[in-house]
């Protein structure tokens, strides 16, 4: 019989009262209204009556259900109902609410394309997991993957790349694989993927990355750059020298791209970047030092904050408020900052440090392990990872980063279990137990992420091109 141990997130409270309520068909919960909730919180109250769940809003409602979902056990989250009555519950109360109010995942399209298929499916774990907020980077130097139909070649142009680089540096090859790659988002593409999320209370945070990470903009309109000489969609990572020009027209520029982003994406918050901006083409560039200088600037590298902070009044007047990255410099104080290097004072913070929560990073030292890249970090190092306490804090986030995860299998196996782990970092309170995390998952919520398909690590065993114990036929070929 289920018991309540098989949660993930652990619950914030569990009274059980004893018995098992027995039913023919899959419960219908009797549901109502409680303020006395904290937000996203339910009580969810199995008796020999039935099934009653309280919250104060919908997404309390819904992460009920996920809940109940995870009682009755991993047939629950097949795609096709393989499973016939009776359904036996535990009797008992439990009343959960989460530790914060941004429990994020950035994923990154950018780099490589996922599907829209695909990227549904990311919701739909994100959904089980208790994650509400998928940072959706949309654009780099790699590929621009929204329709903006105002400016065409950002997509017709921007959004293919001739091939990708290979490997790691310095251990990738010299040239790229020369397997062209790309894809990008219809507007309508875009809005189903915002109302699915919306159906899963996931909001959907769009980045758009200025002013570097923007050599694929600048492939499509090679005016935005600082040389206006003509690029090609970049096919390495890293930081690279190529960054927009900052200027009238480039800024008249991305204040149309972000009202039709604005137009797209119902979230307050809307990311732009920042990040990684190497000033030595501004530095040696007359007309950039020129447009400073005609600006009030004291030194050409204050062109990155000035070009920030004009996007950031832009979207303040269209209702909304920026996110950018901590290296992003000065920026006014209503600016979210996504710390994934600093903590800076005196902004709302949404915790994302790479030596914590990129699960692009290698997991094992293990000689086999895929791409090798980042620092070391297991599944235990995830669970450990404790947030810092503050009321700036909004909550945390973990990245995805795709330069070394070409499709959405790799995905899966560099996102999960570890995952899971920080859904419950940021989910459950402190005093955690690694030990009786690592048994709930083993026993009960493996079964479930083998149900939906998903094609993690295995927590031992054999290493990823070999057939998952348990699994007959399901063999990774990463």
């Amino acid at each position: 019989m289920t018991s309540f141990d098989t949660l993930l997130p652990r619950p914030v409270r569990v009274t059980p009262t004893g018995g098992t309520l027995v039913l023919d068909e899959p419960p219908s919960p009797v549901i109502s209204s409680d303020s006395s909730l904290p937000a996203e919180g339910f009580r969810l109250t199995i008796s020999p009556a039935g099934v009653e769940v309280a919250a104060s809003d919908p997404a309390g409602f819904f992460y009920a259900r996920q809940t109940l979902r995870q009682l009755l056990g991993p047939w629950a989250f097949r795609a096709v109902d393989l499973h016939s009555g009776p359904y036996a519950l535990p009797c008992g109360v439990i009343e959960d609410w989460p530790r914060y109010s941004w429990r994020g995942c950035l994923l990154d399209v950018a780099r490589h394309f996922m599907p829209k298929a695909a990227v549904l499916r990311f919701l739909d774990l994100m959904a089980v997991h208790r994650l509400n907020v998928l940072h959706f980077h949309l654009t780099d130097d790699q590929g621009w993957r929204i329709e903006v139909p105002a400016f065409p070649r950002l997509t017709t142009v921007g959004a293919w790349r001739a091939g990708s680089w290979v490997g790691r540096p310095p251990d990738g090859t010299p040239g790229h694989d020369g397997r062209p790659h790309g894809g990008y988002y219809t507007v309508d593409d875009l809005r189903e993927i915002v109302a699915y999320a919306a159906e899963r209370h996931i909001t959907v945070v769009p980045e758009i990355d200025v002013p570097g990470h923007s050599q694929a903009a600048i492939a499509a309109y090679p005016w935005l750059g600082v040389t206006g000489q003509p690029l090609e969609v970049l096919t390495r990572w890293g930081i690279n020298d190529n960054i927009l020009a900052v200027n009238d027209l480039t800024v008249d520029f991305y204040r149309q791209v972000l009202t039709h982003v604005v137009s797209v994406f119902p979230s307050q918050v809307i990311c732009i970047g920042g990040d990684e901006v190497p000033t030595t083409q501004w530095t040696t560039d007359p007309a950039s030092s020129a447009y400073a200088a005609s600006r009030g600037l004291s030194q050409v590298d204050d062109l990155r904050g000035w070009f920030l902070g004009q996007l950031v009044t832009h979207l303040e007047s269209l209702g909304r408020r920026a996110m950018a990255w901590d290296d992003a410099g000065p920026l006014p104080p209503n600016t979210v900052i996504g710390a994934w290097l600093s903590t800076p004072a005196g902004h709302d913070l949404v915790l994302c440090p790479e030596e914590h929560v990129y699960l692009d990073h290698r997991q094992s030292d293990h000689p086999d392990e895929p791409i090798p890249v980042g620092y070391l970090r297991t599944l235990e190092d995830m669970y450990a990872y404790e947030p810092i306490e503050s009321p700036r804090v909004l909550g945390a986030q973990a990245q995805v980063w795709t330069e070394h995860l070409d499709n959405p299998r790799r995905v899966d196996y560099a996102a999960f279990p570890r995952l899971a782990a920080f859904a419950e970092v940021v989910w459950s309170q402190k005093n955690r137990d690694y030990e009786e995390f690592e048994s709930r998952l083993t026993r009960h919520h493996l079964p479930r992420l083998d149900a939906l398909g998903v094609e993690y690590r295995p927590l031992t065993g054999p290493h990823p091109w070999q057939t998952r114990p348990g699994v007959p036929g399901r063999v990774r070929h990463l």
